[in-house]
């Protein structure tokens, strides 16, 4: 038996899955409209999206509202059901865990981290250097004299109390914007501003000494479509990724995947991927959901539309085999964080994810499901 395969073996035991790793697993037809009492459909152990999977060497996990965990106990089910590795949808960043220039926060990150261990789950972290949601005092506080002793203190004392704990840290999240103007695309955000170009490398270096065995991993959004602008974008990150992995301060990019149904994705996104594998790095599918907002009010039309795109699009990425998760972003449609920022025009919930407000599977889970049975094994 090879190692790759013994390994999955292995993580099929630790999620309670079984000699599922040994055969195939029976798919469903992505196009099968689901039935009045979804519910009831049997979706959990080798039915899962985890399962279906982990049985191609790869990993589907979720977003997770942590404040939730435990509170909401059939979303807590729901997410130890279907989830083989989780990350924080705001536990992690800056904001929540700096109540003050001195003191962290930790409490929400360690629950997260705890759930994952007890249920068998990886955990990515999620993040350590952004130019949104930092706490309230940043402003006013940090300066061109502090800004790298903030940013070294921060990561050395997060990425430490986690350490051994954590399979990726997103260590820079989007960073680039070419519209920024400025040189090598990069955004014109609050760390450019005190420290330039230079932050990118300092946050690298310094997750790397803190905790070696973690994958290092630049995250970002835009460069999924055909349009201009994304492969302006992509060209820059690709630039950016490249400077990083000469230095060996780097191991993965996650694409982020926020996608709109029906959208034009295709031979520039493939041709990144390309690029990137050959550097000899990882690419983690980080943030997927697909928005509706392009579609009409019809939801039977908009599960479709979704579905299809889910479909699509992981048919392609999922090509590539340096593709090693697909993370969505949130689980249930209930939670979702596109009902707030650019909701639809109607204001009717979106339709994005693979579970409806009633946690029931929709399309989407199929089709994702189906994805995963049609990708080459890892």
């Amino acid at each position: 038996m090879n190692r790759a395969r013994r390994e999955l073996l292995q993580r099929a035991a630790r999620l309670g899955l079984g000699s599922l790793a040994m055969r195939p697993v029976a798919a469903w037809a992505w196009q099968t409209p689901t039935p009045a009492g979804a519910k009831k459909l049997d979706v959990a152990g080798p039915q899962s999206l985890k399962a279906h999977a982990l049985a191609h060497g790869l990993l589907y996990g979720c977003a997770v509202n942590v404040g939730l965990l435990g509170q909401d106990q059939a979303y807590t089910d729901l997410v130890r059901q279907q989830a083989a590795i989780v990350v924080a949808e705001n536990a992690m960043k800056w904001g929540p865990m700096r109540p003050t220039p001195t003191t962290f926060h930790f409490a929400a990150a360690d629950k997260l981290v705890a759930f994952a261990e007890a249920n068998g789950m990886q955990v990515r972290g999620h993040n350590l250097c952004w130019h949104r949601q930092l706490p309230k005092w940043f402003d006013g506080y940090a300066t061109k004299e502090n800004a790298a002793a903030l940013l070294t203190s921060h990561i050395e004392s997060v990425v430490t109390r986690f350490k051994g704990k954590i399979q990726s840290w997103d260590v820079v999240n989007e960073a680039v914007l070419p519209s920024d103007g400025l040189p090598d695309g990069l955004r014109a955000g609050p760390w450019y501003k005190f420290l330039g170009p230079g932050f990118i490398e300092l946050a690298f270096r310094t997750a790397r000494a803190a905790d070696p065995g973690a994958k290092l991993t630049y995250n970002d959004y835009g460069i999924e479509a055909e349009d201009e602008a994304s492969g302006r974008k992509r060209t820059a990150v690709l630039e950016l990724v490249k400077s990083l992995r000469a230095k060996g301060l780097i191991d993965a990019v996650g694409v982020q995947s926020h996608i709109s149904a029906g959208g034009d994705y295709g031979s520039g996104l493939a041709e990144f991927l390309d690029a990137v594998q050959r550097l000899g790095l990882e690419i983690y599918v980080t943030e997927m959901d697909v928005n509706d907002r392009r579609l009409g009010p019809d939801d039977a039309t908009r599960d479709k539309a979704v579905a299809a795109t889910y479909r699509s699009y992981l048919d392609l990425v999922l090509k590539n085999p340096a593709v090693k998760s697909v993370l969505t972003w949130g689980i249930t449609d209930r939670f979702t964080w596109l009902n707030g920022e650019d909701a639809r025009a109607d204001h009717l919930p979106e339709r994005c994810l693979p579970f409806d407000q009633q946690l029931n599977p929709v399309e989407a889970f199929f089709a994702m499901r189906s994805a995963f049975d049609g990708a080459p094994a890892r």
